[in-house]
């Protein structure tokens, strides 16, 4: 082939490669410090950007749409739909593609342009949302959109990332035990931000059962509904929700940690200063509960 025509945009060469989709690889753990009182304590940092579409939601999506092919409801003329902040849809336009099924991504301002490139790179379908729920986001409209195209579009599947048991499901299996033998089964504490609350609930099933003495500690956006009972703006994505999990009960946490975008923010510039690591506001929140714990 002459070189021009490879490297010219319309003889791009994305048919010479392929991922032949074995599942998850065991992502790493980096130990970093963080000085509180004038000491030093570690803290292990699980780096889910490693998973196959960068985020810890590549283990939500894969389960998801396993689950769904499992009690055969996808076929080839399949479309599915879900509401997402960025990472999960980016993770599950991945998996669609992947596997051959159209995927729309209902999503709404808040949404990164950076994932909204990655959604559109991947080939899903954007459907915006764009009038906030009662609470100020727009989880709930971004649900009720996909309830009404749903209704009027018998091929379009929506996995429910809010109340399928696969989502918990992924990280019991995946995450909680890979957290637990990297650390050679002696865990203090982990802190975990939650949205839905799938990751936590999964990753509690686990430790309550095989290390009982493990504090589970929720990470949530100050404004989020996930815990609280008033909402109020916030800036982070892919922490927080406006409405309450369907997965979490009191008993799987030992505590809670609300986090305000600014301290979020704040941890996340701390990390890379300190150590090149580039991480969401998710991440930061977790960094920011994790130096209140020491504290």
């Amino acid at each position: 082939m002459d070189r021009a025509a490879f490297h010219s945009s319309r003889h791009r060469p994305f048919n010479v490669l392929q991922n032949p989709w074995y599942g998850l690889e065991t992502t790493p753990i980096r130990r970093i410090q963080i000085r509180v009182h004038n000491a030093w304590t570690d803290v292990f940092l699980k780096l889910e950007s490693e998973n196959f579409a960068g985020s810890i939601k590549a283990r939500t999506a894969l389960c998801l749409i396993n689950s769904l092919e499992q009690r055969g409801e996808l076929t080839s003329g399949t479309t599915l739909i879900e509401s997402t902040s960025g990472n999960l849809g980016v993770a599950l336009a991945m998996v669609a593609r992947n596997k051959g099924y159209r995927f729309i991504a209902v999503i709404d301002p808040k949404t990164t342009d950076e994932n909204v490139e990655k959604l559109k790179d991947m080939g899903a379908i954007i459907e915006w949302v764009s009038s906030a729920d009662e609470y100020g986001g727009y989880l709930l409209s971004r649900i009720n959109r996909i309830r009404e195209l749903c209704r009027n579009n018998p091929n379009f599947v929506w996995p429910n990332q809010y109340e399928n048991p696969a989502n918990p499901l992924a990280h019991f299996s995946t995450t909680a035990p890979e957290i637990f033998e990297q650390l050679n089964r002696k865990v203090g504490a982990i802190l975990v931000p939650v949205s839905t609350g799938g990751t936590l609930a999964g990753i509690s099933r686990y430790f309550r059962h095989i290390s009982p003495q493990t504090l589970l500690l929720a990470v949530d956006a100050h404004g989020s509904v996930v815990f609280a009972d008033k909402a109020s703006p916030r800036k982070l994505t892919g922490i927080g929700a406006s409405r309450k999990s369907s997965f979490l009960t009191p008993a799987m946490y030992d505590d809670v940690f609300l986090i305000r975008d600014e301290e979020a923010f704040s941890f996340c510039h701390a990390l890379y200063y300190a150590t090149g690591l580039m991480v969401g506001g998710s991440s930061g929140a977790a960094l920011a509960a994790a130096y209140q714990f020491l504290l």
